[in-house]
């Protein structure tokens, strides 16, 4: 992967892909990640991000009009935290047998480990909530979704996966970031199929958007909810 500019617009140029298209995408972060085709040179790269340019321009204003409504939480008495598309109050307990529960409608997290402002520890204690949540309940959904996709799937793991929802390899195997587990269900469901599609189109063709649309018909608005309410979804 390298960095390269055309005029303002810095972009990360991917390596080349068996495609037809060339892939632009504004990730999470911001970042512009661009994989074109094999045959073409980083300098045809160039030529295509210039005549994009102004797609880029409004989706990153985009991107930033949607990051500003960023949620940053305190590890207080009454804060909301986000569970499968609902919101639970956080109540600070002296003693249970885990870090952190859910029960009777509240986060319950053990309050010696916001001690002395250990927030680090406190925001460790929510992603291994669900990472352990997420296991179980996203396989499901995957062998679900994997069969009216027609596709085979591997490994299937929660983990931190920076600024991207998840991922797929050539082999099958899927990662999906923990923080999905904070989306409702159907945007769960959305992420899921989006993934299995890739393992018959790579790309974000319009073969591979159709495969998307035979299989969850209502992907749009699920797509949508994930753009606009996804920089809310972290702690």
């Amino acid at each position: 992967m390298q960095v390269r500019q055309v005029q303002d617009i810095e972009y990360q140029l991917l390596p080349g892909a068996d495609r037809k298209t060339t892939d632009i995408v504004i990730e999470r972060d911001g970042v512009v990640r661009v994989r074109p085709p094999t045959r073409m040179t980083p300098e045809q790269v160039d030529e295509t991000v210039f005549a994009k340019r102004l797609w880029i321009y409004r989706n990153l204003a985009e991107w930033r009009d949607l990051n500003a409504a960023h949620v940053a939480r305190e590890w207080v008495n009454g804060e909301t935290f986000l569970y499968l598309g609902n919101s639970y109050r956080l109540s600070l307990v002296d003693e249970q047998d885990e870090p952190l529960k859910l029960k009777d409608g509240r986060f319950c997290l053990l309050r010696s480990i916001v001690r002395n402002a250990n927030f680090k520890a406190a925001s460790a204690a929510f992603e291994n909530f669900y990472v352990n949540k997420g296991a179980a309940r996203i396989q499901q959904r995957v062998h679900y979704f994997a069969e009216r996709v027609g596709v085979k799937v591997g490994q299937i793991q929660i983990k931190e996966l920076g600024f991207r929802w998840a991922s797929c390899s050539s082999k099958g195997d899927l990662q999906f970031h923990w923080k999905c587990m904070m989306a409702p269900l159907t945007v769960i469901d959305y992420i899921v199929v989006h993934e299995l599609c890739h393992l018959h189109y790579r790309d974000h063709s319009v073969a591979f958007w159709n495969e998307v649309d035979k299989v969850m018909p209502l992907y749009r608005e699920r797509k949508e909810w994930l753009k606009v309410r996804g920089a809310a979804l972290d702690l």
